[in-house]
């Protein structure tokens, strides 16, 4: 395939590619006052450096344009060559190209989902849409208006785009001046005007993807959106906004819109202001929920929350009608007990507060792990998982967790463990069946794990800290890791009570290996307590070495639930 750009049709308006810095090279300085401005830069030389400072970034926009043009080439090369590998290892022809978009994803450090839109839009703009892209090379528009012009035109076949791609012409300056709206306007004319029955298949088709969605919003508030067809979506928002008009009417003294979004939620909910019956798993500290410490919480599908939000939310100030099943992570000498709380502020807030204590290791926030022969995660593992990976483990994926996966598999003789088990969406879980891949765990600071693609490139994905963990390193993709066993390598920094075995005992952490820590500690804490004594300190040891006979019950899935 013929990748080099034509230097005529690439070169960005205004200027030519010798002005724009090659990529990696170091950035053109600015230069400063020149002979005859001593201290200082006059109005006519600060009017030409800022036009300087102007045409370079111009020069680099361009620049960014042509590169994506690149990257599109280069991704739909990699994806023939791909196909043809898979094809000869005797890959069903229905299968051919998976896995592709996956490994583009971690190139460019995007999500899967992203990764499969970016090789889509590559696919239409090297193969159907050449004046498309030599206006992407050309820097007259950039890979967002591209990609709207190829998403306009996605209902028709590859003959309509191709003539649609003629028609606009991007590349000969069309759309110089035009913002994303006309753009989008124009693509969709002329592709209805190329198949006016495609385009109508296409609106009668977008019934069937409609969907509820949530996203979080700023200040512990989150868009809850609906995807609907236009008749659904009026008769709602027409109901809403009655109910608001009649209980304004009636002396109500919220806004219509406060009255539309508690309506809302409680004919939806089934009670009023709030939720019942639905575990929400909010995870934070005991020092946050007991002490006032200011450590933020985590709630699962939303992100991180301020403390006093979480404990206002708690104590029903917040929650009326709510029964949320708060999780709290507790080191491993906490002990917070399991309890049932009500409010007796609001006469409409029933709030059963459930606490379950989740230990981590010092210092590294790990969870400790569980050990179960099944081959199915049991109810108290799920929760184990799920609450420390948060979403899925795939580097640069922040999907909702939906399959929980063995990263050695079961049927290879991986163990059903918290070590050897990960949470991860569903099209990343099916990618990793793929063959080429390969998942494997490896040692760090909290639970690792390491993902090779058919290329041999590998990726790192370490557990995101919990609450009262300090972050070091990046909390997703992790630093290179050694392929030096756990146990071999060195010991290079200590807490205050010294190294934690939990370190080099979590990922082989259950059942068979309780009573050989127990002993490792126990022998440890006896050494340091005859040092101790020695020096006249007694006990500041009994404070700093933990009591882990709790780890005796962890085998047991009903100490979770």
């Amino acid at each position: 395939m013929e990748n080099r750009r034509d230097p005529e049709a690439a070169r960005p308006a205004g200027g030519t590619f010798a002005d724009v810095p090659s990529v990696g090279a170091s950035r053109r300085e600015v230069p400063g006052p020149g002979a005859g401005e001593p201290g200082g830069v006059g109005p006519e030389s600060a009017q030409s450096t800022g036009a300087r400072l102007i045409a370079e970034i111009r020069a680099l926009e361009d620049e960014k344009s042509a590169l994506s043009a690149r990257q599109a080439r280069l991704s739909v090369e990699f994806d023939l060559l791909q196909r043809r590998e898979q094809a000869a290892a005797g890959v069903p022809a229905a299968e051919l190209g998976t896995g592709v978009a996956a490994q583009i994803a971690l190139a460019r450090r995007e999500s899967p989902a992203k990764g499969g839109r970016l090789l889509g839009l590559a696919k239409a703009l090297v193969t159907e849409m050449p004046h498309t892209l030599a206006a992407l090379e050309a820097g007259q528009v950039n890979e967002w208006r591209a990609t709207l012009i190829v998403r306009e035109t996605a209902a028709l076949t590859a003959a309509d785009r191709t003539a649609v791609d003629e028609e606009l012409a991007p590349d000969t300056g069309t759309f110089d001046g035009a913002g994303d709206r006309a753009i989008i306007a124009a693509a969709r004319a002329a592709a209805y005007r190329r198949d006016p029955r495609t385009v109508t298949q296409r609106a009668a088709h977008a019934a069937t993807e409609r969907t509820v969605s949530l996203r979080p919003a700023p200040d512990t508030m989150c868009y809850l959106t609906a995807l609907l067809p236009a008749s659904a979506g009026v008769a709602v928002y027409a109901a809403l906004t009655r109910h608001a008009d009649t209980a304004r009417a009636a002396g109500d003294p919220r806004t219509r819109g406060q009255l539309k979004a508690d309506a809302l939620v409680e004919g939806i909910t089934g009670t009023r202001g709030g939720i019942t019956g639905i575990e929400i798993q909010l995870i934070m500290t005991d020092r946050t929920l007991f002490q006032g410490d200011a450590e933020p919480a985590r709630l699962p599908g939303y992100g991180v929350v301020p403390a006093g939000w979480t404990r206002e939310l708690i104590s029903g100030g917040k929650a009326a009608g709510t029964r949320p099943g708060p999780e709290v992570t507790a080191g491993p000498a906490g002990d917070p007990t399991a309890t049932t709380a009500s409010t007796a502020e609001d006469p409409h807030a029933d709030l059963r507060l459930w606490l379950r204590r989740l230990y981590t290791a010092p210092g590294t926030g790990e969870l400790v792990a569980l050990d179960s022969r099944a081959r199915l995660f049991p109810p108290g593992l799920r929760r184990f998982i799920t609450a420390r990976d948060n979403t899925c483990r795939t580097p640069y994926c922040d999907a909702p967790i939906r399959h929980l996966d063995h990263i050695i598999p079961w049927h290879h003789g991986g163990p059903t463990t918290a070590g050897n088990g990960a949470g991860l969406c569903e099209a990343c879980n099916h990618t990793k069946e793929t063959p080429g891949w390969t998942v494997r765990p490896r040692p760090g600071p909290r639970h690792t794990l390491q993902v090779t693609t058919p290329t041999g490139h590998t990726y790192h994905s370490t557990a995101p800290p919990l609450p009262g963990t300090p972050l070091t390193g990046n909390p997703r993709t992790g630093p290179d890791l050694p392929e030096t066993p756990l146990a071999d390598m060195p010991r290079t920094g200590t807490s205050r009570s010294g190294p934690s075995l939990l370190d080099a005992a979590a990922p082989e952490c259950g059942a068979a290996n309780t009573r050989r820590i127990r002993r490792k500690l126990r022998r440890r804490a006896k050494t340091r307590m005859l040092a101790r004594s020695r020096q006249g300190q007694p006990e500041r040891l009994v404070r700093a070495v933990p009591d882990f006979s709790w780890i005796a019950s962890l085998p047991s899935s009903t100490e979770l639930n």
